[in-house]
């Protein structure tokens, strides 16, 4: 494996070996297809059916019900697919298995049926299952012996999902708004398909990464070995025999799962279909609460049992990953309304329609955001086939294809939007602000972690929470003057940018900084159950979502739109003040730990 690795790093590009780069692109166009089609589905199911581009005329409610249930079980496959690369697969393969789910996935939207809808979003979460956890795995792997690059390898992958989502909203929403639907969601299936082939066909850059996971009999001296490091080490033997899962464990794993699953999929069946999996009462508790007040409960037990069981500075590290998890879930349940309530607000309420200069000047900033940073990643594609053209050939033609299509698929945009005299903003394209703003703000965030003004993590998870706030605060302030009912309206659109430039400072506070906390305060050993716990938070948090995100119409009938966003304001911000006034005792659990 040291041999594959450093083969690897004998060939590089921007300092990186060349296999970063493909997965770097392999990434890239499976959020590509994520985004675009995913910043689609709320204004399809909801578009009204008498229209130029008619739509399913969904309440809102109903689509953002199934919305969430969507996004939650996208965090929880990929504990399911780690595994399997883990014992049966190996990453490599794993990943190809997802990327063609994924495509066919794609395919089945664009047929615009219910059948083909359910189909279609059951296939990406199978394939995002095998895709999500295994493709960093391999990048972990290929760093292995070289961890002090692995930050840096980490970025440039970072600026691959990134790059993937920008172009994908922009485009998928560009041929979904003005020439159909299932333009759009076909287009995200053809870039998913691309990507896979020309990560298969590079296969042979990596030599063993990524492979099939040897047979025990393989394993066994280096399994002996780390018994014997175990065992010098008398603390790490203590606290691995203090903790096994117990049956009592293993039955609260079970339960809470079942409950949690059978709420995931109760809930959209229950608006949209009228079909209840839980037809029951308890206590004046419908049986949909029940369950999930009682997983929820169960899982609490599970979490506080465990942590009871752990060595005293372990357990405290813990229980401060637990409260950050918290947070978490709060962090997400707001943060990801840019996918949902936003977008419908983008649509219905947002003035999109610009003329005379402005629409000038819009046209100029919207070519150079999309020429420029394509170039640049174009460049990068052609360093990469200097280096590995005569080894991986294939992949590279493939990888130039799919460039090729997007460059023109960019001109065409931008060519018809010259056009028009005037301009209207497409909804979608305000989606693509939060890849923009990281791509751009990210440096500064870095640079800001390694000053001497580096916050601890509380004041990090309370910055990013309140920023989050005042985004909605904006949008809160910019509805004020809509009547209660109203169904449209004519905001300005600066509100809608401001509020995803503050949600997008809070996520850079919050979301890459959470992870890095994680691997830091928890054991190696207990790295994969804690993954598994800080992707169920974020599971929770996607749910959370699509319910407070549903109630939109509600809220804005009995009240407002403006009271709406202004509910999303001060939950947020009052969850910050806690995270910083909790700051003294998270750090102390932290035993020293920054």
């Amino acid at each position: 494996m040291n041999t594959d690795i450093e083969n690897l790093f004998k060939d590089k590009v921007l300092g990186h070996p060349t296999g970063l780069f493909v997965l770097f692109f392999t990434e890239m166009w499976e959020r590509f297809s994520f985004y675009g089609m995913r910043i689609l589905l709320v204004l399809f199911l909801t578009a009204p059916i008498v229209s130029d581009n008619p739509g399913w005329e969904w309440p809102r409610e109903h689509a953002l019900a199934l919305i969430g249930t969507y996004a939650s079980l996208l965090y929880l496959t990929p504990i399911i697919g780690g595994w399997v690369a883990d014992k049966i697969t190996g990453y490599r393969v794993a990943v190809v298995i997802g990327c063609l789910i994924m495509t066919l996935g794609h395919v089945a939207m664009t047929i615009e049926t219910t059948a083909a809808l359910y189909l279609g979003l059951a296939l990406l979460v199978v394939g995002t299952g095998f895709f999500k956890p295994n493709i960093t795995s391999i990048i972990s792997e290929m760093y292995h012996g070289k961890e002090s690059k692995k930050d840096g390898a980490y970025t440039i992958f970072y600026m691959g999902v990134n790059a993937g989502a920008f172009f994908g909203m922009m485009l998928c929403g560009y041929l979904a708004e003005n020439y159909g639907w299932s333009w759009g969601f076909g287009l995200a299936g053809i870039f998913m398909m691309l990507g896979m082939l020309q990560f298969w066909l590079a296969k042979d850059l990596f030599g063993n990464i990524g492979a099939k996971p040897l047979k025990k009999e393989e394993i066994s001296i280096s399994t002996n070995a780390a018994e014997n490091a175990g065992k010098e080490d008398g603390n790490h033997e203590i606290e691995t025999k203090l903790n096994p899962f117990s049956l009592f464990d293993k039955i609260l794993i079970v339960l809470s799962s079942i409950g949690g699953l059978l709420y995931l999929f109760n809930d959209p069946l229950e608006k949209i279909q009228g079909t209840n999996l839980a037809p029951f009462n308890i206590g004046g508790l419908s049986g949909t609460n029940v369950i999930i007040l009682s997983s929820l409960l169960l899982f609490l037990i599970l979490l506080v049992t465990r942590i009871a069981r752990y060595l005293p500075v372990v357990r405290d590290r813990i229980i401060a990953v637990s409260i950050f998890g918290f947070f978490t879930v709060f962090f997400f349940a707001f943060f990801e309304q840019s996918l949902g309530s936003m977008t419908i607000f983008a649509r219905d309420y947002t003035n999109r329609e610009l003329v005379g200069q402005s629409a000038m000047v819009f046209k100029v900033v919207d070519a150079l955001l999309t020429t420029v940073p394509l170039a640049i990643i174009s460049w990068v594609l052609i360093l990469l086939a200097k280096k590995t053209f005569t080894r991986i050939g294939l992949s590279n033609i493939v990888l130039a294809i799919a460039f090729l299509g997007l460059w023109i698929l960019v001109i065409f945009r931008l060519t018809d939007k010259f056009s028009q005299e005037g301009n209207q903003v497409d909804a979608t394209w305000f989606g693509i602000l939060n890849s923009f703003f990281i791509i751009t703000l990210a440096p500064f965030f870095s640079r800001w972690w390694e000053s001497k003004y580096n916050p601890s993590a509380a004041m990090k998870y309370g910055i990013g929470l309140i920023l989050l706030g005042l985004g909605f605060a904006v949008l809160s302030f910019g509805a004020s003057g809509i009547p209660s009912g109203a169904q449209t309206a004519s905001v300005s659109m600066i509100f809608l940018i401001l509020a995803y430039l503050l949600h997008t400072m809070g996520e850079l506070c919050i979301s890459p900084v959470g992870l890095s906390y994680l691997s830091k305060l928890v054991p190696a050993r207990m790295i994969g159950f804690m993954f598994g716990i800080w992707y169920l938070a974020i599971a929770i948090g996607q749910k959370a979502a699509g319910t407070m995100g549903g109630m939109i119409d509600r809220i804005s009938e009995q009240y407002s739109i403006g009271t709406f966003f202004l509910i999303f304001t001060l939950v947020p911000v009052g969850v910050g003040l806690i995270s910083i006034v909790l700051n003294p005792l998270l750090k102390k659990l932290m035993h020293g730990i920054r």
